[in-house]
């Protein structure tokens, strides 16, 4: 099966310093792939790298042919302005754009599909709230209702289930396993390792450079996890961007 991503010896960083280190590996279409790390391990790097949000500093991300209307992005909620005042709704709305444009009108059509989504993720009556005002529960309920809307292909989701409470994360995670169901692609940040175990096949254990990649169970190991924790610690953040390669473990 032909890679929905594929990673070339990529490196990301900012201002030519490395957060992630020369990933090489691919994601089959249809995959669902947990991403996980210590803090500082670059997850959030490499998926702002995929949504293509950050160039590479060398390396490649090849996509397969899609563009970014094809992706749908969720950031970690501490990225999003709580202040900017736009009601659920239009935020909610945004996810629309990918067939509105960012000028379209919402007609009846469109009105229907957002409360759609806003049903789907429990957020029936919260339309007209500001988002200022929504708890972290809400606020991740709402970020997965603009996703809803994109009906993209590939899905990239940054800490989606961070500081949330359990029934929450529980119907989240059921909107993950339907998308997987409908054969999207879906890459996910992690921190919770049961809920790795449990609903995610495949992981990408990453601590600025690869550690393992592959079935869950495999990578998953005591071993993995301090070799993990031992390369941020040991990672030199003056580094050069490209100074030298490191060893990598493909899928």
């Amino acid at each position: 099966m032909a890679a929905q991503i594929k990673f070339r010896n990529v490196t990301l960083g900012y201002d030519r310093h490395p957060a992630v280190h020369h990933l090489n590996g691919e994601v089959v279409p249809g995959a669902l792939v947990a991403v996980i790390g210590p803090n500082g391990a670059g997850k959030s790097t490499l998926f702002r790298g995929v949504a293509g949000i950050l160039k590479p500093l060398s390396g490649g991300i090849d996509l397969g042919g899609l563009d970014s209307r094809d992706i749908a992005y969720l950031p970690q909620s501490v990225d999003i302005d709580r202040s900017f005042p736009i009601s659920v709704f239009d935020f909610v709305g945004s996810g629309l754009w990918r067939s509105t444009g960012p000028f379209g009108g919402i007609g009846k059509a469109a009105r229907a599909k957002i409360l759609a989504a806003l049903a789907a993720v429990g957020l029936n009556g919260f339309e007209n709230r500001s988002i200022g005002t929504l708890s972290g529960g809400q606020m991740q309920r709402m970020l997965f209702a603009r996703v809803l809307l994109q009906d993209a292909g590939l899905i990239v989701l940054d800490e989606p289930f961070n500081a949330i409470d359990a029934k929450t994360s529980a119907d989240l995670i059921a909107l993950v396993r339907r998308w997987h169901g409908e054969g999207r692609t879906v890459l996910a940040a992690l921190h919770d390792l049961e809920m790795v175990r449990s609903h995610f096949p495949e992981t990408l254990l990453l601590a600025r450079g690869p550690v393992a990649w592959g079935p869950t169970a495999d990578v998953l190991t005591p071993e993995n996890l301090l070799v993990a924790m031992k390369m941020c610690e040991a990672f030199d953040d003056s580094a050069a961007a490209c100074a030298a390669d490191m060893p990598s473990r493909a899928a």
